[in-house]
């Protein structure tokens, strides 16, 4: 990845998945009424703290509360920035 970013800690940093443009039905969702994603890819992982390791490695595809994180454009991209502890789970 060349991403020139380290968390430090126990963070994380996350690139959502795109939101979902279509239905299952067909019909088109405007831009104002998709839903934030609740999943992404983690790009960037901190060490952890000496009470915590890391769960979550690069690579780990993971689900994260709906308001979870910062938001965070690097490199043109956007990014969320989170504690590890609001990772729900690694898909």
């Amino acid at each position: 990845m060349g991403l020139n970013f380290k968390p430090l800690a126990d963070r994380v940093v996350v690139e959502p998945e795109a939101a979902e443009t279509k239905t299952a039905s067909g019909i088109y969702i405007p831009d104002s009424a998709k839903e934030k994603p609740q999943h992404g890819k983690v790009v960037a992982a901190g060490k952890g703290t000496k009470k915590h390791d890391m769960t979550v490695k690069e690579g780990d595809k993971v689900l994260y509360g709906k308001f979870s994180g910062t938001e965070l454009k690097l490199d043109g991209k956007d990014y969320l920035i989170m504690r590890e502890d609001e990772i729900l789970g690694i898909l």
